[in-house]
């Protein structure tokens, strides 16, 4: 499970910007329970020199996030990525383009408030609860008129066209709400100071809110990372001269499972544990391409890795991990060869999913195990007697998950920078963990796989998908 994603728990619109009289601001309004957020900026309109500017606040709560990099659900800072998603709402006014939206800081607590005039600017907040452009909560005043800001950091995403939705990455200020850095009072987005003060004018821009009862549109914290693992003891290749360096290693794990929950083994904790390969137990260590014995680590709670290096024509191969005097797990290995060949395997293949059910529940983290063999394989007789059939490991592979009703994209490709998509494998064959409480109860989904051709140097989509149902789970 490579993506998380975090609701907000408030947000609200605030605004300078004149009624319909053109003489009173609303400066007092409140906008808090509305299903829409607004940013926008006019010139000129009730005299040759007014501006009217409006912006909005939005606050996700860190506690989930610190629960979830205290359980290890989240990596530690610099291992996940933060992006905060809005998503465009369609309007009949005047849209403007060629425009930056900028998010910074909200240096001040405020509070959402319960108002949704979004026209007149009627709902006020008074004494009430609520925030607006002059006050930040009921009586108390912002230090500045519009809110109060940090002035770093500044991120800014730009909008050619001007439905675009937005998507920026937000990590450094996340992890500083983390670790203590900074308060989390939540974000601010509004227009540049330059495009808010300038002689054009830029309106409107909206965004769903968190009361937006469109599940897909909902603003989001999404938290990715990179949490494959390949595992090759089922992919593990002997040393070759057809091979980098790099190809030569084979990286295989250690699970640590005890009373059905992966447990950091006690006397290694987070520290080295080391490697070594036997042809006959019993025997000598065989000596690595690496140092023997291969010094291993803690991926995770209850996970250790080493990466080995064998020039050995064996077949079999004893894998036993220890520290000092106690040994701790004993595996076995079968091995492959590199070798070169006169033709060229296909970028096509037949995929089926292992596990597959009909329906999952928000409540769960469901695992998808792939089964998968090239398209027209076709072995011989002998091949059909003596051995089931190959399952094959493809080391990049990335899926995605769609709405089945309207092929909506819930969960795109991630195969850029931070492939948090990706496929991981192990001696069973590739498959990946989704948290289904990203996914809206009643709806089908379908599951993509795309398949890295190193011939072409890019994915290609299988021409298949898998399909299972999110219900509320009925007590």
């Amino acid at each position: 499970m490579a993506i998380k994603r975090y609701f907000a728990n408030k947000d609200n619109t605030i605004t300078d910007a004149f009624r319909s009289d053109l003489v009173t601001r609303g400066t007092g309004s409140n906008m808090g329970a509305s299903d829409i957020l607004e940013v926008f900026s006019i010139y000129g309109q009730a005299n040759s020199t007014s501006v009217e500017k409006t912006r909005f606040l939005i606050e996700f709560p860190m506690s989930g996030i610190e629960a979830d990099r205290t359980s290890n659900v989240l990596p530690a800072a610099g291992n996940v990525e933060f992006y905060l998603k809005l998503y465009n709402a369609k309007h009949p006014f005047t849209l403007p383009s060629q425009y930056d939206l900028n998010v910074v800081a909200v240096s001040s607590s405020w509070q959402e408030g319960v108002g949704l005039d979004m026209e007149e600017y009627r709902d006020l907040t008074y004494d009430q609860l609520g925030s607006n452009w002059i006050k930040r909560s009921g009586s108390t005043s912002w230090d500045t008129e519009g809110g109060d800001f940090h002035a770093l950091p500044v991120f800014s995403a730009s909008f050619p066209v001007g439905n675009e939705d937005l998507e920026i990455n937000v990590t450094s200020l996340v992890e500083e709400w983390l670790d203590g850095t900074k308060d989390n009072y939540g974000f601010a987005i509004k227009l540049p100071d330059a495009l808010e003060t300038g002689e054009l004018s830029y309106y409107t821009k909206r965004f769903f809110g968190r009361g937006t009862g469109d599940w897909f549109r909902k603003p989001v914290l999404e938290a990715r990372w990179d949490s494959a693992i390949k595992d090759d003891r089922g992919n593990f290749y002997t040393s070759s001269s057809l091979a980098p360096a790099a190809d030569n290693l084979n990286t295989i794990y250690l699970y640590n499972f005890v009373r059905g929950r992966l447990t950091n083994i006690p006397n290694i904790g987070t520290g080295e544990i080391y490697v070594d390969l036997y042809s006959t137990l019993g025997g000598s260590p065989l000596t690595q391409c690496i140092d023997t014995p291969a010094t291993g680590g803690w991926v995770s709670t209850g996970i250790y890795s080493a990466s080995v290096c064998i020039d050995s024509s064996e077949t079999t191969l004893y894998d036993v991990w220890y520290s000092g005097s106690t040994q701790y797990h004993t595996g076995t290995i079968s091995t492959d060869n590199f070798a070169a060949s006169n033709y060229s395997t296909t970028n096509r293949y037949v995929l089926s999913i292992t596990n597959m059910q009909e329906e999952y529940y928000p409540e769960q983290t469901a695992r998808f195990r792939f089964f998968s063999r090239e398209k027209g394989w076709s072995p011989n007789i002998y091949t059909v007697a003596q051995s089931t059939v190959p399952n094959l490991i493809f080391e990049s592979a990335s899926y995605q998950i769609t709405r089945v009703v309207d092929d909506y994209i819930v969960v795109d490709y991630g195969t850029g920078s931070v492939n948090h998509t990706m496929l991981s494998y192990d001696v069973s064959g590739n498959y990946f963990d989704l948290d289904m409480s990203m996914l809206e109860e009643g709806y089908m989904y379908g599951i993509h796989i795309s398949i890295y051709d190193d011939a072409i140097k890019s994915y290609v989509e299988q021409p298949v998908e898998f399909k299972f149902k999110v219900n509320k789970y009925e007590y």
